[in-house]
């Protein structure tokens, strides 16, 4: 399971710049808009020091981590859900991702034009909310319009619909983010096929200058109350410095973080701040041949799990042998984990812990 982000926000906020050095991808970055025509995808490798101590033990023939997908989207201006600027397309391709990340200009430098002319973070926000609330509006539209012709002939499920329908048109008309209304898990169940943008969940991604970090100046502030309005997470980057690391040797990374008081990267700050935002976590397989990270939702179950290696290890579950890993880390061996105690036999009842490391056995 990858974790797929969409990259969002206006022209010259440095999207793209901030996409080439988490991604070290090669999407063209300028000072004007519209530069990026198609969506770019990069994919970057999740660095976990549990796989890596995991991985020193087995010494297998091959480790495999978790990754993140990016989608670079190209700057959206006010008037795009209409086709302004390089218009509807670009939200059309928000749909493929789980989450958004929305890249929010928080530096002022007078080589860089801002497509309004000013830098207000709160103010480019609401302009992208809003492109995203009328696409949203207008897929509803259509739904509504036909579910109300359905429900005035009598049909029975077209009437049910119709309150939930009606709820949703009104908060997106008003201008209001569907992440930010208060829907009940049926409510979400029955508009899941519709897809909507504005109920993904939101990443706000604060580009600073290097100057403002690590916590960003009084712009940062403004965004942060906003994305506690709407239980968003928030990360503070500087695109120019990722730009630098990316060029960078690890250890020379290190050498750079330290010079500038910083404890991680801000790619590591957004897989965290990712994973948070999605309740993910992850859970580990080891062995002589492989030593690999696997990605799930919190709260998954064992056979939920198992699933995710293969369709079949979930249907014909029996249980699971399971160690932390931390144990296993520090005794060397299952051998000696078991001998421990440490080793757990669990069932189809289980759930997963973040760190867990696993071994299923099932029926073919």
């Amino acid at each position: 399971m990858s974790f797929r982000c969409g990259i969002v926000g206006l022209p010259n906020v440095g999207k793209s710049t901030i996409f080439n050095a988490l991604s070290k991808a090669k999407a063209e970055a300028s000072n004007y808009p519209f530069c990026t025509i198609d969506p770019n995808k990069g994919i970057v490798t999740i660095p976990d020091p549990r796989l890596d101590a995991l991985t020193e033990i087995y010494k297998p023939g091959k480790t495999t981590s978790n990754t993140m997908e990016f989608y670079d989207i190209a700057g959206l201006v006010a008037g795009a859900s209409e086709g302004e600027g390089l218009g509807n397309q670009f939200l059309g391709h928000i749909k493929e991702v789980e989450a958004i990340l929305h890249v929010v200009r928080c530096f002022d430098d007078g080589d860089i034009v801002h497509v309004a002319g000013k830098v207000d973070p709160i103010a480019d926000i609401e302009v992208i909310d809003t492109e995203l609330c009328l696409k949203d509006l207008d897929t509803m539209s259509a739904r509504y319009n036909k579910t109300e012709k359905l429900a005035r002939a009598g049909e029975k499920e077209a009437k049910e619909l119709m309150p939930v329908y009606e709820k949703i048109k009104k908060a997106l008309e008003d201008g209001l983010t569907l992440r930010r209304l208060e829907l009940s898990e049926d409510e979400q169940r029955l508009i899941k096929d519709m897809n909507f943008l504005t109920i993904k969940p939101v990443l706000y991604c604060c580009n600073v200058a290097e100057k403002d970090l690590p916590d960003g100046g009084p712009l940062v502030k403004l965004v942060e109350k906003r994305a506690a309005e709407e239980g968003a997470e928030i990360v503070v980057i500087s695109g120019k410095v990722e730009s630098e690391l990316a060029e960078l040797s690890e250890e020379e990374q290190k050498e750079f973080l330290a010079q500038l008081n910083l404890s991680e990267s801000g790619l590591n700050k957004l897989i965290r701040a990712g994973y948070k935002l999605l309740s993910l976590i992850t859970y580990f397989t080891a062995g002589e041949k492989e030593v690999r990270a696997w990605t799930i939702r919190k709260g998954t179950k064992a056979p939920g799990a198992a699933g995710v290696i293969h369709s079949d290890f979930e249907r014909g579950f029996i249980r699971a042998e399971v160690m932390n890993w931390k144990d296993l880390v520090t005794l060397r061996s299952q051998a000696a984990v078991k001998e421990k105690g440490l080793l757990r036999i669990e069932g189809k009842e289980y759930t997963v812990n973040d760190g867990d490391v696993m071994l299923f056995r099932f029926n073919v």
